[in-house]
């Protein structure tokens, strides 16, 4: 009986190790890839400076092994280590599902072991050798027999396993979650020196009535209409973010004088753009602010995002938290602001342009742009630069396909363009009525099942069939959120574009692009040199 009890438990041990490995297979892969990237993290933070210091002699044997390669490779000391410790983990949690402490607390130990020894061998960048090896493969070798030998229920094990596989799961959700979340609080909030700023701007606004006198003069210029000079507008809240863009344009510009810039602010800020544009020169350029709030025309009755807007339950979808599998960051509040969506009204708000190049408030510009206004749009109405080099900025990325009106009517692997620097021939605008197609999609779009928050996404179906490409060194994005953007790119750039989380007046802006952003900030300003010190 004892011998024929002995046989039955063999083949239930097979059959238990064979459950634990396929269960834990994915795990391995899992556990060798964070140790590569942790190891490859390592070397970026402390590795390179004590390069630096080495010799020569250091740098060729540390280059000698890909650790990569050693960790993926069936022979290596190191492959056998990362396998057997992935199972260990596993034992951990069952030895302690089943109250088998003193098991639990071995295996954790000689895991400690093993992790110690692999990162040595990364560190030092060469194999682990068998001397090393051997003594820790043994001692993890007896205790998972220990474990196997155990009986544990393999049913009950393989349950305990997906409840633990669902409780990181949901632990890792709700962290990328947080994540995104305070990222966007740190993105939002507004640094106390541009408060500061605001602050003593509305202050000159209201106390000064020869600034209000002199924006009343230079609210009739005929200049704001002459389609000889070159227009340029800008829709934001931010003085000190559009300050640099007007700085940047003109200080780049061949002929500064010849060009307008139209700015478009909300109430609050009104004040404060009008009495910074109005207290400095700006290469003797002409400079209009106007308020949002006082385009009696844009109202509910007309354009649909504000009946949206003013909709209880289409503020929550714009403003709303984690629901319907929509990321918090795509729910960000600028969304509800109506600057950020008067980009569709151009010709509205200037009826007697011809052209316009529109200009969003976190770019700079580095060339001179007003050859964009000799360009051939072949009878387009927006000029944009492309950005489908990258796989993700194709139209099925932004855009319900499953809803059959939109799968009806356009391409999914058409390119995506980007706002932000674009050239807008308000003449054929109005020909191709380019607005009424905004206010159809804004309408089919009303349940917010058509496409994510933003205005890209309505953009892109705006002006299908009417995007001119442009040449890509006009408009080069993403340096406000990619660390990694080819120098040439962007000094051959004529706009680079801070788009992202990452802007330039922030703390969290990218240290290696925030140059190009400050040095068009007027540092000399005694506002600007009283909030920073105080």
């Amino acid at each position: 009986m004892r011998r024929r009890a002995a046989e039955y438990r063999r083949p239930v041990r097979r059959r238990f190790s064979y459950w634990i490995w396929a269960l834990f297979g994915l795990f391995s892969i899992a556990g060798l890839v964070l140790l590569v990237v942790h190891h490859n993290q390592h070397e970026d933070r402390v590795e390179q400076p004590v390069l630096e210091r080495n010799t020569g002699l250091d740098q060729v044997a540390h280059e000698s092994l890909n650790f990569t390669e050693e960790i993926l490779s069936a022979r290596s000391f190191s492959r056998q280590l990362a396998e057997q410790m992935t199972l260990a983990k596993a034992y951990v949690i069952i030895a302690k599902e089943h109250n088998n402490l003193h098991l639990a607390w071995e295996l954790s130990s000689k895991i400690r072991n093993c992790q110690l020894l692999l990162s040595k061998a990364a560190m030092r960048g060469e194999p682990v050798t068998l001397e090393e090896a051997e003594p820790i493969i043994k001692s993890l070798s007896y205790l998972i027999f220990r474990a196997e030998d155990a009986h544990y229920d393999i049913a009950t094990t393989i349950m305990t396993m997906k409840s633990h596989i669902q409780a990181l799961e949901e632990r890792a959700n709700a962290a990328t979650v947080q994540s995104t979340v305070f990222g966007q609080l740190a993105a939002e909030a507004l640094p106390k020196s541009l408060h500061c700023l605001n602050v003593k701007l509305t202050a000159d606004w209201l106390r000064k009535p020869s600034l209000q006198e002199l924006a009343d003069e230079k609210r009739n210029s005929p200049r704001l209409m002459d389609n000889n000079l070159y227009h340029f507008c800008i829709f934001s809240d931010n003085v000190l973010a559009t300050s640099v863009v007007v700085n940047s344009t003109v200080s780049n510009a061949d002929h500064p004088k010849q060009l307008v810039f139209h700015i478009v602010t909300n109430g609050i800020n009104y004040g404060t753009m009008q009495a910074w544009f109005l207290s400095n020169d700006f290469k003797g350029s002409t400079i209009e602010v106007q308020n949002v709030e006082e385009f009696s025309w844009f109202n509910a009755s007309y354009a649909p995002i504000m009946k949206q807007l003013l909709n209880a339950d289409s503020r929550a979808y714009y403003i709303g938290g984690y629901q319907d599998n929509v990321a918090p960051k795509l729910r960000s509040p600028k969304y509800q602001s109506l600057l950020n969506h008067l980009r569709f009204y151009i010709p509205e708000i200037y009826p007697q342009l011809e052209k316009v190049v529109f200009l969003d408030d976190d770019v700079v510009v580095q060339k001179d742009l007003t050859p964009l206004f000799s360009l051939d749009l072949h009878g387009n109405v927006n000029g944009a630069v492309e950005t489908c080099l990258e796989a993700f900025h194709r139209y099925y990325k932004y855009l319900n396909f499953s809803n059959t009106i939109i799968s009806s009517k356009f391409d999914p692997q058409a390119c995506g363009w980007a706002f932000g620097m674009n050239v807008f021939d308000l003449i054929a605008w109005k020909k191709a009525n380019v607005t009424a197609r905004y206010h159809y999609w804004q309408e089919q779009n009303a349940d917010g099942t058509l496409w994510r928050v933003g205005t890209l996404p309505p953009g892109l179906l705006t002006f299908y069939g009417l995007t001119e490409p442009l040449d890509r060194r006009w408009h080069v994005l993403g340096l406000g959120y990619d660390l990694n953007i080819d120098n040439r790119l962007i000094e051959s750039a004529a706009v680079v574009h801070f788009n992202g989380f990452m802007k330039p007046w922030l703390k969290l802006a990218i240290e290696r692009y925030k140059p190009l952003w400050e040095r068009y900030v007027n540092q000399s300003h005694p506002y600007l040199q009283d909030c920073v010190t105080s």
